[in-house]
Protein backbone atom coordinates (compact mmCIF):
# COMPACT_ATOMS: atom_id res chain seq x y z
CA UNK A 1 0.00 0.00 0.00
CA UNK A 2 1.45 3.50 -1.00
CA UNK A 3 0.86 5.80 1.52
CA UNK A 4 1.76 9.51 0.98
CA UNK A 5 1.42 10.87 4.88
CA UNK A 6 3.09 7.61 6.06
CA UNK A 7 6.09 8.78 3.93
CA UNK A 8 6.29 12.19 4.84
CA UNK A 9 6.32 10.80 8.11
CA UNK A 10 2.63 12.70 9.51
CA UNK A 11 1.43 9.72 10.14
CA UNK A 12 2.71 6.06 11.45
CA UNK A 13 -0.82 4.54 12.10
CA UNK A 14 0.22 1.63 10.14
CA UNK A 15 3.52 1.03 11.78
CA UNK A 16 4.41 -2.39 9.19
CA UNK A 17 3.66 -0.60 5.89
CA UNK A 18 7.11 -1.24 4.53
CA UNK A 19 6.74 -4.73 5.42
CA UNK A 20 5.76 -6.90 2.64
CA UNK A 21 2.39 -8.25 3.74
CA UNK A 22 3.51 -12.11 3.87
CA UNK A 23 5.96 -11.19 6.35
CA UNK A 24 3.30 -9.21 8.23
CA UNK A 25 1.06 -12.45 8.16
CA UNK A 26 4.43 -14.56 9.38
CA UNK A 27 5.67 -12.00 12.34
CA UNK A 28 1.69 -12.31 13.60
CA UNK A 29 1.75 -16.17 13.61
CA UNK A 30 5.11 -16.37 15.13
CA UNK A 31 3.33 -14.06 17.50
CA UNK A 32 0.56 -16.22 18.10
CA UNK A 33 2.78 -19.28 18.32
CA UNK A 34 4.49 -17.85 21.37
CA UNK A 35 1.64 -16.87 23.00
CA UNK A 36 0.51 -20.49 23.37
CA UNK A 37 3.67 -22.01 23.79
CA UNK A 38 2.90 -23.23 27.97
CA UNK A 39 0.07 -24.73 26.35
CA UNK A 40 -0.21 -28.46 25.52
CA UNK A 41 -1.28 -28.24 21.77
CA UNK A 42 -0.80 -31.93 20.69
CA UNK A 43 -3.79 -32.14 19.03
CA UNK A 44 -4.11 -28.71 18.03
CA UNK A 45 -4.79 -27.95 14.19
CA UNK A 46 -3.68 -24.34 12.40
CA UNK A 47 -5.16 -23.10 9.53
CA UNK A 48 -3.63 -20.41 7.13
CA UNK A 49 -4.10 -16.90 8.32
CA UNK A 50 -7.24 -15.25 6.73
CA UNK A 51 -5.31 -12.66 4.50
CA UNK A 52 -7.30 -9.59 4.70
CA UNK A 53 -7.42 -6.69 1.32
CA UNK A 54 -4.58 -4.70 1.65
CA UNK A 55 -6.51 -1.08 0.91
CA UNK A 56 -10.32 -0.02 1.26
CA UNK A 57 -10.71 -2.42 4.04
CA UNK A 58 -12.24 -0.76 6.98
CA UNK A 59 -16.21 -0.05 7.19
CA UNK A 60 -15.36 3.03 9.54
CA UNK A 61 -13.60 6.74 9.94
CA UNK A 62 -13.22 8.20 13.69
CA UNK A 63 -12.08 11.52 12.66
CA UNK A 64 -11.11 14.14 15.31
CA UNK A 65 -11.63 17.60 14.06
CA UNK A 66 -9.55 20.53 14.44
CA UNK A 67 -9.08 23.16 12.54
CA UNK A 68 -11.41 26.02 11.94
CA UNK A 69 -14.90 26.41 11.15
CA UNK A 70 -14.58 27.24 7.73
CA UNK A 71 -11.74 24.86 7.27
CA UNK A 72 -11.99 21.71 9.23
CA UNK A 73 -9.51 18.90 9.37
CA UNK A 74 -10.38 15.86 10.02
CA UNK A 75 -7.34 13.63 11.94
CA UNK A 76 -6.61 10.35 13.52
CA UNK A 77 -7.76 10.95 17.07
CA UNK A 78 -4.12 11.31 17.97
CA UNK A 79 -2.59 13.36 15.48
CA UNK A 80 -3.53 16.69 13.37
CA UNK A 81 -2.46 16.21 10.12
CA UNK A 82 -6.02 15.68 7.65
CA UNK A 83 -6.62 12.31 6.96
CA UNK A 84 -9.85 12.49 4.57
CA UNK A 85 -7.30 10.56 1.52
CA UNK A 86 -6.23 8.02 3.88
CA UNK A 87 -6.21 4.91 1.70
CA UNK A 88 -7.77 2.34 4.20
CA UNK A 89 -11.66 3.90 4.47
CA UNK A 90 -13.76 3.23 1.37
CA UNK A 91 -13.19 4.71 -1.94
CA UNK A 92 -16.28 6.72 -1.46
CA UNK A 93 -14.98 8.33 1.87
CA UNK A 94 -12.91 10.68 -0.04
CA UNK A 95 -15.65 12.03 -2.30
CA UNK A 96 -18.11 12.33 0.87
CA UNK A 97 -15.67 14.37 3.63
CA UNK A 98 -15.50 17.29 1.75
CA UNK A 99 -19.47 17.45 1.64
CA UNK A 100 -19.62 16.88 5.68
CA UNK A 101 -16.73 19.59 5.87
CA UNK A 102 -19.18 21.91 3.75
CA UNK A 103 -22.01 21.26 6.20
CA UNK A 104 -19.74 22.11 9.58
CA UNK A 105 -19.18 25.37 8.11
CA UNK A 106 -22.81 25.89 7.08
CA UNK A 107 -23.81 24.84 10.67
CA UNK A 108 -21.11 26.59 12.44
CA UNK A 109 -20.01 23.76 13.88
CA UNK A 110 -16.56 25.43 15.69
CA UNK A 111 -14.02 22.37 16.57
CA UNK A 112 -12.97 21.74 19.97
CA UNK A 113 -9.85 23.59 20.62
CA UNK A 114 -8.26 20.98 23.50
CA UNK A 115 -5.91 23.77 25.28
CA UNK A 116 -8.35 26.73 25.07
CA UNK A 117 -11.02 24.21 25.62
CA UNK A 118 -13.52 25.71 23.50
CA UNK A 119 -15.46 24.62 20.12
CA UNK A 120 -18.26 22.00 20.48
CA UNK A 121 -17.70 20.04 17.37
CA UNK A 122 -14.71 17.10 18.56
CA UNK A 123 -15.45 14.04 16.58
CA UNK A 124 -17.23 12.66 13.46
CA UNK A 125 -17.40 8.85 12.70
CA UNK A 126 -18.86 8.33 9.39
CA UNK A 127 -19.57 3.95 9.02
CA UNK A 128 -20.72 2.41 5.94
CA UNK A 129 -22.90 -0.38 5.45
CA UNK A 130 -20.72 -3.20 3.48
CA UNK A 131 -23.99 -4.89 2.29
CA UNK A 132 -25.89 -1.85 1.13
CA UNK A 133 -23.69 1.06 0.66
CA UNK A 134 -25.59 3.24 3.01
CA UNK A 135 -23.98 5.44 5.26
CA UNK A 136 -24.33 6.32 9.10
CA UNK A 137 -22.77 9.41 10.11
CA UNK A 138 -22.12 10.73 14.13
CA UNK A 139 -21.18 14.42 15.34
CA UNK A 140 -20.30 14.24 18.51
CA UNK A 141 -20.17 17.34 20.57
CA UNK A 142 -19.25 19.28 23.79
CA UNK A 143 -23.19 20.26 24.18
CA UNK A 144 -26.57 20.93 22.74
CA UNK A 145 -26.07 24.12 21.67
CA UNK A 146 -25.66 24.03 17.55
CA UNK A 147 -28.10 20.93 17.65
CA UNK A 148 -30.62 23.78 15.72
CA UNK A 149 -28.31 24.96 13.52
CA UNK A 150 -27.58 21.16 12.22
CA UNK A 151 -31.26 20.21 11.90
CA UNK A 152 -31.45 23.43 10.33
CA UNK A 153 -29.08 22.25 7.46
CA UNK A 154 -29.54 18.44 7.86
CA UNK A 155 -32.08 18.42 4.62
CA UNK A 156 -29.24 19.59 2.43
CA UNK A 157 -26.54 17.50 3.59
CA UNK A 158 -29.06 14.61 2.83
CA UNK A 159 -30.10 15.54 -0.39
CA UNK A 160 -26.36 15.96 -1.40
CA UNK A 161 -25.58 12.64 0.57
CA UNK A 162 -28.94 10.54 -1.02
CA UNK A 163 -26.59 7.13 0.68
CA UNK A 164 -26.74 8.50 4.31
CA UNK A 165 -29.33 6.64 6.11
CA UNK A 166 -28.40 7.79 9.86
CA UNK A 167 -27.28 10.50 11.24
CA UNK A 168 -26.88 11.77 14.94
CA UNK A 169 -25.29 13.72 17.70
CA UNK A 170 -23.42 12.16 20.60
CA UNK A 171 -23.14 14.52 23.51
CA UNK A 172 -19.51 14.45 25.07
CA UNK A 173 -19.57 17.58 27.91
CA UNK A 174 -15.65 16.20 29.29
CA UNK A 175 -12.47 17.74 28.66
CA UNK A 176 -11.07 14.20 28.45
CA UNK A 177 -9.89 11.30 25.99
CA UNK A 178 -12.83 9.70 25.52
CA UNK A 179 -14.50 9.97 22.28
CA UNK A 180 -18.29 9.73 22.74
CA UNK A 181 -20.52 10.04 25.80
CA UNK A 182 -23.54 8.18 26.88
CA UNK A 183 -25.97 10.66 25.21
CA UNK A 184 -27.27 10.10 21.71
CA UNK A 185 -29.63 12.15 19.82
CA UNK A 186 -30.97 10.71 16.61
CA UNK A 187 -31.56 12.97 13.58
CA UNK A 188 -33.07 10.67 11.09
CA UNK A 189 -36.10 8.43 11.46
CA UNK A 190 -33.55 5.73 10.79
CA UNK A 191 -31.11 4.68 13.43
CA UNK A 192 -29.59 1.87 12.77
CA UNK A 193 -27.33 0.65 9.29
CA UNK A 194 -28.75 -2.99 7.79
CA UNK A 195 -25.42 -5.20 7.40
CA UNK A 196 -25.38 -8.95 6.17
CA UNK A 197 -23.02 -11.60 6.88
CA UNK A 198 -23.14 -14.91 5.15
CA UNK A 199 -26.88 -14.09 4.97
CA UNK A 200 -27.52 -13.33 8.85
CA UNK A 201 -28.73 -10.12 8.69
CA UNK A 202 -26.75 -7.39 11.62
CA UNK A 203 -27.37 -4.18 12.54
CA UNK A 204 -25.26 -1.16 13.20
CA UNK A 205 -26.32 1.18 15.80
CA UNK A 206 -24.22 3.86 17.34
CA UNK A 207 -22.70 2.89 21.15
CA UNK A 208 -22.59 -0.81 19.50
CA UNK A 209 -18.92 -2.48 18.35
CA UNK A 210 -19.16 -3.71 15.06
CA UNK A 211 -16.12 -5.11 13.30
CA UNK A 212 -14.24 -3.11 11.00
CA UNK A 213 -13.04 -4.78 8.60
CA UNK A 214 -16.38 -6.51 6.49
CA UNK A 215 -14.72 -9.05 4.47
CA UNK A 216 -12.51 -10.38 7.43
CA UNK A 217 -15.56 -10.59 9.56
CA UNK A 218 -17.31 -13.02 7.31
CA UNK A 219 -14.66 -15.08 7.09
CA UNK A 220 -14.11 -15.66 10.68
CA UNK A 221 -17.85 -15.82 11.79
CA UNK A 222 -17.61 -18.70 8.44
CA UNK A 223 -15.11 -20.26 9.87
CA UNK A 224 -16.34 -20.59 13.89
CA UNK A 225 -20.01 -21.66 12.01
CA UNK A 226 -17.84 -24.72 9.91
CA UNK A 227 -16.04 -25.52 13.03
CA UNK A 228 -19.23 -26.20 15.63
CA UNK A 229 -21.84 -27.56 13.01
CA UNK A 230 -21.20 -31.28 13.82
CA UNK A 231 -20.66 -31.02 17.39
CA UNK A 232 -23.41 -32.12 20.24
CA UNK A 233 -24.51 -29.23 20.70
CA UNK A 234 -27.49 -27.94 22.44
CA UNK A 235 -27.53 -24.76 24.21
CA UNK A 236 -25.33 -22.20 23.61
CA UNK A 237 -23.94 -19.26 25.76
CA UNK A 238 -22.70 -16.05 23.46
CA UNK A 239 -20.35 -13.61 26.06
CA UNK A 240 -19.48 -9.98 25.44
CA UNK A 241 -21.66 -11.17 22.35
CA UNK A 242 -21.86 -7.35 20.88
CA UNK A 243 -24.25 -7.41 17.85
CA UNK A 244 -25.32 -10.77 18.26
CA UNK A 245 -22.43 -12.27 15.05
CA UNK A 246 -20.76 -15.04 16.56
CA UNK A 247 -23.80 -16.58 18.49
CA UNK A 248 -26.77 -16.25 15.48
CA UNK A 249 -23.94 -17.55 13.18
CA UNK A 250 -23.46 -20.34 15.32
CA UNK A 251 -26.65 -21.44 15.92
CA UNK A 252 -28.12 -20.58 12.10
CA UNK A 253 -25.78 -22.93 11.41
CA UNK A 254 -26.75 -25.60 13.93
CA UNK A 255 -30.34 -25.41 13.28
CA UNK A 256 -29.71 -26.24 9.31
CA UNK A 257 -28.17 -29.59 10.49
CA UNK A 258 -29.88 -30.67 13.25
CA UNK A 259 -33.35 -29.44 12.29
CA UNK A 260 -34.68 -28.10 15.33
CA UNK A 261 -34.20 -25.07 17.52
CA UNK A 262 -31.11 -24.55 19.43
CA UNK A 263 -30.79 -22.44 22.90
CA UNK A 264 -28.86 -19.45 22.66
CA UNK A 265 -28.22 -16.81 25.45
CA UNK A 266 -26.16 -13.85 24.21
CA UNK A 267 -24.89 -11.29 26.77
CA UNK A 268 -23.25 -7.98 26.43
CA UNK A 269 -22.80 -4.79 28.64
CA UNK A 270 -24.05 -2.34 25.94
CA UNK A 271 -27.96 -1.86 25.60
CA UNK A 272 -27.24 -0.72 22.10
CA UNK A 273 -25.54 -3.73 20.83
CA UNK A 274 -28.42 -5.96 22.19
CA UNK A 275 -31.26 -3.77 21.14
CA UNK A 276 -28.81 -4.50 17.54
CA UNK A 277 -28.60 -8.63 18.40
CA UNK A 278 -32.72 -8.46 18.92
CA UNK A 279 -33.41 -7.36 15.58
CA UNK A 280 -31.32 -9.98 14.36
CA UNK A 281 -32.66 -12.72 15.78
CA UNK A 282 -36.26 -11.43 14.98
CA UNK A 283 -35.20 -11.18 11.54
CA UNK A 284 -33.97 -14.79 11.30
CA UNK A 285 -37.43 -15.76 12.97
CA UNK A 286 -35.17 -18.01 15.74
CA UNK A 287 -36.69 -19.52 18.75
CA UNK A 288 -35.08 -19.65 22.36
CA UNK A 289 -33.07 -16.61 21.48
CA UNK A 290 -32.65 -14.12 24.65
CA UNK A 291 -29.90 -11.42 24.71
CA UNK A 292 -29.45 -9.65 27.58
CA UNK A 293 -27.83 -5.92 28.45
CA UNK A 294 -25.27 -7.44 31.48
CA UNK A 295 -22.17 -7.61 32.26
CA UNK A 296 -20.77 -11.17 30.90
CA UNK A 297 -18.66 -12.49 33.87
CA UNK A 298 -20.96 -11.00 36.39
CA UNK A 299 -23.87 -13.44 34.42
CA UNK A 300 -21.64 -16.42 34.16
CA UNK A 301 -20.40 -16.52 37.44
CA UNK A 302 -23.76 -16.39 38.51
CA UNK A 303 -25.19 -19.55 36.82
CA UNK A 304 -24.66 -22.83 38.40
CA UNK A 305 -27.35 -25.10 37.30
CA UNK A 306 -27.76 -23.78 33.70
CA UNK A 307 -24.72 -25.71 31.94
CA UNK A 308 -24.32 -25.01 28.34
CA UNK A 309 -22.48 -27.26 25.41
CA UNK A 310 -20.84 -24.50 24.05
CA UNK A 311 -19.19 -21.07 25.12
CA UNK A 312 -18.61 -18.31 22.76
CA UNK A 313 -16.61 -15.75 24.39
CA UNK A 314 -15.16 -12.52 22.50
CA UNK A 315 -14.21 -10.11 24.93
CA UNK A 316 -12.03 -6.56 24.77
CA UNK A 317 -8.25 -6.36 24.75
CA UNK A 318 -7.94 -7.51 28.72
CA UNK A 319 -9.66 -10.69 27.74
CA UNK A 320 -12.25 -12.60 29.95
CA UNK A 321 -9.47 -13.11 33.07
CA UNK A 322 -8.58 -15.61 35.49
CA UNK A 323 -11.68 -15.82 37.42
CA UNK A 324 -14.27 -16.59 34.86
CA UNK A 325 -11.73 -18.35 32.80
CA UNK A 326 -11.40 -20.56 36.44
CA UNK A 327 -15.49 -20.69 36.88
CA UNK A 328 -15.50 -22.05 32.80
CA UNK A 329 -13.09 -24.63 34.23
CA UNK A 330 -15.14 -25.66 36.85
CA UNK A 331 -18.07 -25.68 35.14
CA UNK A 332 -17.05 -27.56 31.98
CA UNK A 333 -18.99 -26.98 29.41
CA UNK A 334 -18.16 -29.26 26.49
CA UNK A 335 -16.38 -26.66 23.89
CA UNK A 336 -15.02 -22.95 24.07
CA UNK A 337 -14.67 -20.73 21.16
CA UNK A 338 -12.38 -18.17 21.94
CA UNK A 339 -12.20 -15.27 19.85
CA UNK A 340 -9.41 -12.74 20.68
CA UNK A 341 -8.20 -9.33 19.47
CA UNK A 342 -5.11 -9.72 22.21
CA UNK A 343 -3.55 -13.16 22.20
CA UNK A 344 -1.73 -11.89 24.98
CA UNK A 345 -4.54 -11.90 27.61
CA UNK A 346 -6.29 -14.63 25.77
CA UNK A 347 -2.62 -16.73 26.36
CA UNK A 348 -3.34 -16.15 30.07
CA UNK A 349 -6.60 -17.34 30.07
CA UNK A 350 -6.20 -20.30 28.64
CA UNK A 351 -3.65 -21.39 30.81
CA UNK A 352 -6.52 -21.61 33.47
CA UNK A 353 -8.96 -23.68 31.29
CA UNK A 354 -6.42 -27.16 32.69
CA UNK A 355 -9.61 -29.09 31.33
CA UNK A 356 -9.65 -28.14 28.23
CA UNK A 357 -7.29 -29.14 24.85
CA UNK A 358 -6.90 -26.36 21.83
CA UNK A 359 -7.78 -28.06 18.64
CA UNK A 360 -8.23 -25.45 15.70
CA UNK A 361 -7.06 -22.15 15.31
CA UNK A 362 -6.57 -20.05 12.77
CA UNK A 363 -5.41 -16.27 12.67
CA UNK A 364 -7.38 -13.31 11.25
CA UNK A 365 -5.84 -10.35 9.74
CA UNK A 366 -8.64 -8.23 10.54
CA UNK A 367 -5.90 -4.73 11.34
CA UNK A 368 -3.06 -5.04 8.24
CA UNK A 369 0.14 -3.03 8.32
CA UNK A 370 0.02 -2.98 12.26
CA UNK A 371 1.02 -5.87 14.89
CA UNK A 372 -2.81 -6.12 15.62
CA UNK A 373 -4.82 -9.33 14.58
CA UNK A 374 -7.76 -11.28 15.48
CA UNK A 375 -7.42 -15.19 16.87
CA UNK A 376 -9.84 -18.09 16.66
CA UNK A 377 -9.84 -21.12 18.96
CA UNK A 378 -12.00 -24.30 19.41
CA UNK A 379 -11.40 -26.08 22.90
CA UNK A 380 -12.74 -29.40 23.93
CA UNK A 381 -12.89 -30.04 27.58
CA UNK A 382 -10.75 -33.53 28.36
CA UNK A 383 -12.38 -34.19 31.45
CA UNK A 384 -15.26 -36.75 31.45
Amino acid sequence: MICHHYQKGDCRSCQWLEMPYERQLSEKTVHLKNQLSHLNCEKLVWFPPFKSSQTAFRNKAKMAVSGAVERPIFAHPQGVMDLCDCPLYPTQFKRIFPIIKDFIGRAGLVPYNVEKRKGELKYIFLTESHATGKLMLRFVLRSESKLHLIRRELETLLTKLPQLEVVSVNLQPQHAAILEGEEEIFLTKQQHLQENFNDVPLFIRPQGFFQTNPRVAVGLYATAQQWITSLPIMKVWDLFCGVGGFGLHCVKALQEVKSHPIELTGIEISPSAILAAKMSAQALGMEKITFQSLDAANFALNQHENKPDLVIVNPPRRGIGQKLSEFLNEMQPHFILYSSCNAVSMGKDLAHLTHYQPTKIQLFDMFPHTTHYESLVLLECTKS
